[in-house]
């Protein structure tokens, strides 16, 4: 990221096409999260669902912050037929993108304000974030594989430009939709949002459509600058289809275990939170205590069980080396065990502030008395264009300034821009203080975005490159997910003001991890 770009020749860069691909591969990307967090909330609220349940959906979209669990498999794993006929990237894409449409279908045919309709729409809409998930596995090691380090700032610009078009597609185009066909929060439609996911399946055809036009990328496997894990990895074998089914056999075997652990330990759970609840009289205390617990049990039972298969004729010693332990010791090979811890501690905290404040936004406008059209129309289109102008922009500037400085200004424009919607909750029904608002946070947003997915670009190794980019992309929204989930619950014990408040100081010590990161030779001309 050396700044020898004028702006002429970044500007012109845009027109690459590999940097336009990104524009619709960004849009099929897109689509699914608003059908997960806003407009499936909006849904669920306008069917009678209480407020901290319909947060709570919001973990369904942790498939994204575990996505590195399967995607090993995706990277190694052929697929037949697929693999051979569109090739290693194309094939998983094509898979990911009908998948994605089914669960969005599948969403539709369930009413939530039906009785017990809830547990069959949240694992529909887990099989939604699992398809979705996937799917950015392998569109962010297609973007990483398919053209040099110097483009990768514009398609992180155009890619967050499609992402943003399709999120205004499943976002403000599902709304006005649902709208249009007779569903209100004063009278409850059904059939308008059955209608409505319908719709935003067949939208993903734009993906799918994308995925048969384009080229698979070239193999990249220069070992320039690369470690010696690296070299010793280029060598390493082909395995079969059925030792890959071995290795998926376990990891699908893990899962239920997961699954299981954490259902078998719900009323247990319930008991223990009204315990500590009457202990600490801090009902979101008590429930990040007790989920982060079940959580903790349920990794400890899947832990214990593949260590147990470690003695089975399943478990395939070389293939679990080479693809869980070799990308994971590659990264820390390359950046030192200090320098590579303090890398992950940032890539989990940057975009805290912004991913915990978003979960529960279109509930907070909802309350302030903005209309479902107020909403699509400044929330989601106006700001659409804020976040495009924002990505774009951040991408020139990161081109011709480094990264490092631009992630500097995006985390503290993020915290800067948070606290006005301490402003907007105390003014009520402002429609010039709400314009104000998403002016600011999405033009942030974008420009931050840009330059945080270059950076994480930079850190990956093309040898390694589903897998690590998919540690980095998960971790960086685990923790605000899991926090995020609560939204509902903090708002409710301390008020929307004080919640945007402790929402904007999350963002105070990514300031900090930036400039220890800078400090080191490895980045001082980033």
């Amino acid at each position: 990221m050396h700044q020898h770009h004028n702006w002429v020749q970044s500007l012109k860069s845009f027109r690459h096409p590999q940097v336009i691909t990104m524009l619709f591969l960004g849009f099929s990307a897109g689509i699914p999260l608003l059908l997960i967090f806003s407009s499936l909330s909006l849904w669920l609220r306008e069917a009678g669902v209480e407020r901290s349940t319909v947060t709570y959906f919001s973990w369904a979209a942790l498939a994204y912050s575990f996505k590195f669990l399967w995607a090993p498999l995706v990277d190694k794993m052929p697929l037949p037929f697929l693999t051979r006929m569109l090739g290693r990237r194309r094939g998983w894409l094509a898979v990911s993108q009908l998948a994605i449409m089914s669960s969005i279908a599948l969403i539709g045919m369930v009413d939530p304000a039906e009785q017990n309709a809830l547990n069959l729409m949240a694992i529909v809409v887990v099989m939604l974030g699992f398809s979705a998930a996937t799917q950015d596995i392998v569109i962010d090691a297609y973007r990483i594989e398919s053209a040099e380090q110097e483009l990768q700032a514009l398609m992180s610009s155009t890619y967050i430009a499609g992402y943003r078009i399709g999120m205004l597609t499943s976002g403000a185009g599902a709304l006005v939709l649902a709208s249009y066909l007779g569903s209100t929060a004063e009278a409850y439609d059904y059939s308008a949002w059955k209608v409505t996911y319908l719709c935003m399946s067949l939208s993903m055809l734009v993906g799918l459509i994308t995925t048969l036009l384009i080229k698979e990328p070239a193999q990249p496997r220069s070992l320039t600058h690369q470690s010696s894990l690296t070299h010793q990895s280029s060598l390493t074998h082909q395995y079969s289809t059925q030792q890959y089914l071995k290795f998926l056999s376990i990891f699908i075997m893990s899962i239920a275990i997961f699954v299981i652990a954490y259902l078998l330990t719900a009323n247990e759970s319930e008991l223990l939170k009204d315990q500590l609840t009457a202990l600490t009289d801090n009902g979101v205390l008590s429930n990040l205590i007790i989920e982060t617990g079940r959580l903790t049990l349920g990794l400890l039972f899947v832990v214990a069980f593949i260590k147990a298969m470690s003695y089975s004729p399943l478990y395939e010693r070389a293939l679990v080396q080479e693809t869980y332990i070799d990308p994971v010791a590659d990264f820390f090979s390359r950046y030192g065990i200090k320098l590579a811890i303090l890398l992950l501690a940032f890539i989990g905290f940057y975009r805290i502030s912004d991913i915990v404040l978003g979960v529960i936004s279109n509930v907070f406008f909802q309350d302030m008395g903005f209309t479902k059209s107020e909403i699509a129309t400044v929330v989601k289109t106006f700001g659409l264009f804020m976040t495009i102008a924002g990505g774009f922009l951040g991408g020139l500037l990161a081109m011709r300034y480094g990264v490092i400085r631009i992630l500097y200004l995006g985390a503290a424009l993020t915290v800067v821009t948070n606290l006005l919607f301490m402003l907007l909750a105390e003014s009520g029904h402002n429609i010039v203080l709400l314009y104000l608002v998403i002016s600011a946070d999405n033009l942030t947003a974008g420009l931050a975005s840009a330059a945080f997915v270059a950076f994480l670009s930079s850190l990956t190794n093309v040898s390694f490159t589903a897998v690590q980019y998919a540690v980095f992309s998960s971790l960086m929204t685990l923790l605000p997910k899991m926090i995020g989930g609560y939204s509902g619950s903090m708002v409710d014990n301390l008020g929307y003001s004080s919640f945007f408040l402790v929402a904007s100081l999350m963002g105070l010590p990514v300031l900090v991890l930036i400039y220890l990161i800078q400090r080191h030779a490895a980045f001082k001309d980033q």
